[in-house]
């Protein structure tokens, strides 16, 4: 019984949530389209920053506006997709405030979340199918930080950035 309650609670959460901020480049957009229905099969709002055609672009464009809109606190939490899924995550990670990550398996994505305290996972199309794609999401969404042991480690991380940004 004490599981479906929890399991309850976290579909509730899930549901509670502020729109998923969504965004992929041209290798990507037919995932994208797949997660955002997996997404919206489930209740779960998404706000999506494109793509919106397989035209080549410049996926650093996109993950730049998708992850300054988490960092600006429009939403709590982004998926970014292109090819590999690191092109989206490096640059998501160049905006102040940000943790992204690269999650291509179920540990990763769940570990993103409950070690690190990411915002923003990011898939690669040509790495994952769209079914371990949506398990992943699922996973990362239902995760959440436990700061227990890892957060002096994810405060760590917060005053580096930081120090840093004075530097520059």
């Amino acid at each position: 019984m004490f599981g479906l309650d929890e399991k309850k609670k976290r579909e509730t959460k899930e549901q509670a949530m502020k729109p998923i901020a969504i965004g992929a480049d041209d290798a990507a957009v037919e995932l994208k389209a797949q997660i955002i229905k997996h997404l919206a099969s489930k209740g779960i709002p998404v706000h999506d920053y494109g793509v919106f055609s397989d035209d080549p672009m410049l996926y650093p464009d996109i993950a730049l506006e998708v992850a300054q809109a988490v960092a600006d606190e429009k939403h709590e939490r982004g998926i970014l997709m292109c090819g590999t899924g690191i092109g989206v995550c490096i640059t998501a990670n160049k905006v102040p405030g940000i943790r992204a990550a690269v999650c291509h398996d179920l540990y990763s994505a769940e570990r993103s979340r409950m070690s690190n305290d990411c915002q923003i996972m990011t898939l690669g199309s040509r790495v994952i199918g769209a079914e371990l794609a949506k398990s992943l999401v699922d996973v990362w969404l239902r995760s959440e930080f436990q700061a227990d042991r890892s957060g002096p480690k994810v405060e760590r991380i917060k005053e580096i950035e930081k120090s840093l940004a004075v530097v520059r």
